[in-house]
């Protein structure tokens, strides 16, 4: 999507909690149809049978694929075993990531609702991401679509166009709220947005393990 060489705003597509059978595969489609990149961050325990099998067609169609944890369930820095939460939440949802997930190993944490705070990580998890190299991946835009599904689009224009790179989190599941998606691609499109696979500095704290932010915030206090 081109702003014909006049500053516009820019756009990083990310889609959560797939993949999902029915919705997944009706996203894919309208990206295709639009030739645009997204990120889908999927949940380990999805990853099988129809749900492989969407994640390999979102790969195949040139689309990046991270984890989100195995079960979507655990806030890892409330974990009473911050080393046994690693291993039930990333570890397994990588196993079923081998060979999907590119040259660049790409982690978002689970936020409950997506509130950046002291549960989204600890420091096992941490230790975790640098050791394999994990680029850890944040956003600037949630427009609750699963709170809201008829009506997000409005809030995600919002903050397009409140800031230069803005990195989306939307859900590709069974609420109904992807069915708006062809309205805020051509909102985009209105507002001579360029979406783009990559993600601003300042949402990436770590990069290719390598911490790059302060993560106190992040992290239990303990």
């Amino acid at each position: 999507m081109a702003n014909q060489g006049r500053p516009g705003p820019v756009v990083s597509l990310t889609f959560d909690n797939g993949p999902w059978p029915g919705v997944t595969d009706a996203v894919l489609d309208e990206l295709a149809q639009r030739g645009l990149p997204a990120t889908f961050f999927v949940v380990g325990d999805r990853l099988v049978d129809e749900g492989m099998d969407l994640a390999r067609r979102a790969v195949a169609e040139g689309h990046r694929l991270g984890n989100h944890t195995h079960t979507h369930t655990l806030l890892l820095g409330a974990a009473e075993d911050a080393a046994a939460a690693v291993v039930a939440e990333i570890e397994p949802a990588a196993a079923r990531l081998a060979g999907l997930d590119g040259e660049e190993k790409l982690f978002r944490p689970y936020a409950a609702g997506g509130v950046l705070d002291y549960r989204v990580l600890n420091r096992a998890a941490v230790s975790y991401l640098v050791a394999h190299e994990y680029t850890c991946v944040l956003w600037n835009s949630l427009p609750r679509d699963w709170e809201n599904p008829d009506g997000w689009v409005k809030p995600a224009c919002a903050d397009v166009a409140g800031q230069p790179w803005t990195v989306v989190v939307l859900h590709d599941v069974g609420t109904g709220a992807m069915k708006q998606l062809p309205r805020f691609l051509d909102a985009l499109a209105d507002m001579e947005a360029e979406v783009r696979p990559d993600f601003p500095e300042s949402c990436l704290p770590i990069r290719r393990g390598h911490v790059e932010q302060d993560l106190s915030s992040l992290l239990p206090t303990i």
